[in-house]
């Protein structure tokens, strides 16, 4: 029997980072799948709850806090189909979330009962909410296809295949091969 062939070597293979990584990124999804059921199961209960709560006597303000939260658990929704899509977290759609929720809870409370403090700070962060929408679209788009390390890491292979390549060659033209 080889030192090649112990079983410690054969687990010490196994346990490379390749197979950490692609069991990991399974787990992940697998996560995101639970998510993905347990938020559409949350968002079939608040539809009933909505429908519900037209039944008369009619609760203006509670029916709109329930449509903006169904539509803010709606876009929680995307944003994690996107991720297992994508196997990226959409800034626009998370920034759209969060403008969303802030709004809900402006509507929710209204604003003549919110502390000014308050008010201020939630116009800070919807501020800088709408910058971050704007300033994405200037993000380079690394995810669209597009992997600047892979495309380094492509090239740095071929120079070092052709400087091998060149080594390799005999001066009068003809490869070390021939």
């Amino acid at each position: 029997m080889s030192l090649l062939d112990t079983p410690i070597l054969n687990r010490i293979r196994w346990v490379n980072r390749s197979n950490i990584v692609s069991s990991l990124e399974f787990v992940q999804d697998l996560i995101v799948i639970c998510l993905c059921i347990g938020l559409f199961g949350f968002m079939v209960l608040q539809l009933r709850d909505m429908f519900m709560s037209l039944l008369p006597p009619l609760d203006l303000p509670n029916v709109t806090a329930d449509i903006l939260f169904i539509l803010i658990l709606v876009e929680l929704f995307r944003l994690l189909i996107i991720y297992l899509r994508e196997r990226r977290v959409s800034i626009g759609v998370t920034v759209e979330v969060s403008i969303v929720s802030a709004l809900r809870e402006v509507i929710v409370n209204g604003i003549l009962e919110i502390p000014w403090l308050q008010v201020l700070m939630t116009c800070l962060f919807l501020g800088t909410l709408a910058l971050l929408l704007v300033v994405r679209v200037w993000l380079p788009p690394t995810f669209e296809g597009i992997n600047p390390e892979e495309q380094l890491s492509q090239r740095r292979r071929s120079e070092l295949q052709n400087d091998s390549q060149q080594k390799h060659s005999i001066p009068n033209g003809y490869s070390a091969e021939n």
